[in-house]
């Protein structure tokens, strides 16, 4: 995959070679739900040049993927669809939308006057509110005769040894406080480990180090146990982080996405949306903590709301721990990733 800064937006494709654009302009664990669809993608058109419309922050991980040759640096706030796609040179042979199903994304992408353009909608299939977000992607290349494995999510772990091999991966961090469980009860499930012989380092993105900071200290940990804050830890050395971690504890954000990906076991936290629509494959590595009302529809919070969701609030420091010890047997170190995901 081209480097970023290196041919860049503008470079053209080696001679002879169609190109074929993917709009998927949001978070890490967007594009990694998206593999098993871009890796369908891959299969079926194995001459194309696969850009991806996503934000630059992505490039190292979109290249970790193995399916996707180039980034195109696309972003707008939130989960909003970018005003413009910097394409240059001849139209795609073929653009596809995975970025939602709303007229913004498909007209961002008919502007690129691609030959075919695959979507819901305008001649697609019908999109489906409640499916898992890999089902959603394959089920829409299936409609145009592309097979796609909703199952096919591993990526390649990179050739880079782990910074704390062995390591138990605690990720506290999520870009909205709905998916936040408190940190006071991170700590306590990170200090239950350590009394129990586990090595802790406490990892943050950019401007969270404080709250990493406060989670070690509640945890009794030293403050050189906090890496990161500053700025994100790079991709390439979280991945290895993670590829060699013995399990990864996390709430319903992109590092409990790239556990998946990297098939280390993880116990993941949900509040605002249900696990059926974003949780990990179902199976021994993996295992979900979920406490909705008798009631509750898959979608029954706010996944991007301002204070930690009801359902979340009922997952007990004790549930957590529990489920780490069902897991397969520990390596011998522990690892609490604080911050959002690069």
């Amino acid at each position: 995959m081209t480097p970023p800064g290196s041919a860049g937006p503008r470079g053209t494709a080696p001679c002879g070679q169609r190109r074929l654009v993917v709009l998927r302009a949001l978070g890490l664990g967007d594009l990694l739900t998206a593999v098993p669809a871009l890796r369908g993608l891959r299969r079926a058109y194995p001459g194309h040049e696969i850009v991806l419309a996503a934000p630059g922050r992505l490039a190292e991980a979109a290249g970790a993927t193995g399916v996707v040759d180039r980034l195109l640096p696309a972003a707008a706030p939130g989960r909003a669809v970018p005003g413009a796609i910097d394409w240059a040179g001849p139209p795609p042979a073929i653009a596809v939308d995975l970025h939602g199903n709303g007229p913004p994304s498909r007209r961002l992408l008919q502007a690129l006057r691609p030959h075919r353009l695959f979507a819901y909608a305008d001649g697609g299939p019908p999109w489906c509110e409640d499916e898992h977000e890999r089902d959603r992607w394959c089920r829409l290349l299936s409609w145009y005769g592309i097979p796609a494995d909703p199952g096919d999510v591993r990526i390649p772990a990179p050739d880079t040894p782990s910074p704390v091999p062995g390591a138990t991966v605690v990720h506290p961090g999520a870009d909205a406080a709905a998916r936040r469980w408190p940190p006071e009860r991170f700590a306590a499930v990170a200090g239950a480990l350590r009394a129990a012989g586990h090595r802790v380092v406490v990892t943050a993105g950019a401007g969270e180090g404080p709250p990493a900071h406060r989670i070690a200290r509640l945890a009794g940990l030293p403050a050189s146990s906090v890496l990161g804050g500053a700025a994100d830890v790079p991709f390439m050395e979280l991945a290895a982080l993670v590829a060699g971690a013995r399990v990864v504890v996390v709430g319903d954000t992109g590092l409990a996405h790239l556990a998946t990906a990297l098939g280390t076991p993880s116990v993941v936290l949900f509040g605002p949306v249900a696990p059926r629509l974003w949780g990990p494959p179902d199976g021994p590595r993996h295992r979900v903590l979920w406490h909705p009302g008798p009631d509750d529809p898959p979608r029954p919070g706010d996944a991007h709301g301002e204070r930690p969701d009801e359902r979340l609030l009922r997952i007990t420091p004790a549930e957590v721990l529990d489920a780490v010890g069902r897991l397969p047997r520990p390596g011998s170190e522990l690892l609490l990733v604080a911050g959002r995901m690069p």
